[in-house]
Formats: C-alpha cells, sequence, structure tokens
C-alpha cells in the first residue's frame, strides 16, 4: 500500500513539473460568443473535426500576433499541426453566427484560466474569399478590439464588448488572448455573416 501512495505521489509531482516546465497545462480557453470553430466541433455541429473535438480549449501557439504566432494559412489553430482542421476552409461552409456592425459581445469560456496580457480581436476585410484560409493578408492589420488585462487571472467566463467595423457578407473574427506569463497565446476563429 505504502508504495502505491509512494508511486502515485511521485507521478503526480512528474505531471506537475511537466506542466510548470512547459507552461502549459491539457486546457486553456476558446470563445463562445460568436461560437468558435473548434466549439462547433466539440458540440458536434461540424463533424470530421479531428482532435479537436475533444479538446475544443487547447489551440495555443506563439504570441505576438500579427508580428509572431502561427504563419500564415494556420492561424485557426494556432499553428498546431494536431488541429488542422480548423484552417479548413470547408469550402465557405463553417456555420456562421449572424452579426450587425456596431456593438456586439463577445464571450470566452476558460478551463485553465491563466493570467492575461490582453485580448485582440481581428477581422478579414471586405472581399475576403470564405473558401480560402484565413493568412495575415487577408485581415484588418490593427485590432478593432483590444482590451488590456495587465497579468490578471480572469474568470471561467469572461465578456468584452466592442465595435464590430462595418463589412457585408460573410468574415472570419480572430480572437487572440495573449498569456501573461508564458510564451504563448490562445487562438480562436469565428465565422459571422453580415
Amino acid at each position: 500500500m505504502r508504495k502505491r501512495t509512494t508511486a502515485a505521489a511521485i507521478g503526480l509531482l512528474m505531471t506537475g513539473a511537466t506542466v510548470f516546465a512547459t507552461g502549459s497545462a491539457n486546457s486553456h480557453g476558446y470563445t463562445e460568443s460568436p461560437i468558435s470553430r473548434q466549439k462547433l466541433c466539440a458540440n458536434g455541429t461540424v463533424k470530421n473535426c479531428g482532435s479537436i473535438q475533444w479538446e475544443p480549449q487547447s489551440v495555443e501557439g506563439l504570441k505576438g500576433f500579427p508580428a509572431a504566432g502561427p504563419a500564415d494559412g494556420a492561424i485557426c489553430a494556432g499553428g498546431n499541426g494536431r488541429f488542422s482542421e480548423l484552417d479548413d476552409p470547408r469550402g465557405g461552409a463553417w456555420p456562421a453566427t449572424k452579426v450587425n456592425s456596431g456593438s456586439f459581445t463577445f464571450s470566452w469560456r476558460f478551463t485553465a484560466r491563466h493570467r492575461a496580457t490582453d485580448f485582440k480581436y481581428f477581422i478579414t476585410k471586405q472581399g475576403w474569399d470564405p473558401n480560402s484560409k484565413v493568412t495575415r493578408a487577408s485581415l484588418d492589420s490593427q485590432p478593432f478590439l483590444t482590451v488590456p488585462y495587465g497579468g490578471v487571472q480572469p474568470p471561467e467566463t469572461l465578456s468584452h464588448t466592442g465595435t464590430l467595423p462595418s463589412r457585408s457578407g460573410k468574415h472570419v473574427i480572430v480572437a487572440v488572448w495573449t498569456v501573461y506569463d508564458t510564451p504563448n497565446a490562445f487562438y480562436s476563429c469565428s465565422d459571422v455573416q453580415f
């Protein structure tokens, strides 16, 4: 019995050390409003999503977007090849949240509440082709909303209200949660229909 308890304690310590060393755990956060591609996969609305359906909260990549971070065409997956299904435009068939230009409330759900530097929201340019992958060239160069967070840990759910720019047709919003004390950020792409 004592050997089993010791082995279990060592296993827990090693797991904790791994999480501490990498600055990462197996779960983190994603946008719920407008609903993100990873949430659509997790709730079964969209099929053939690969492993993201079991871990919608794990779209983590290097921070510093748009100057750094995931490569063009891999932005929605945070540059993580395991979640490449999120970058597939699916012929423009991702379900889209109906929105209007003007005031909109963005909502996040967190499963591991890392301290946050900020939250930034980017949108595709007018004339963007929904049949193409999201690249820096397809996005406005500046976020339309930046919410500084000053290294504070967010609650389990968090909302920001901002102003959606004038657009028509289908677009993608790229939400970026920059983690304060790791080299990473979390990426969440939401398809919207103006």
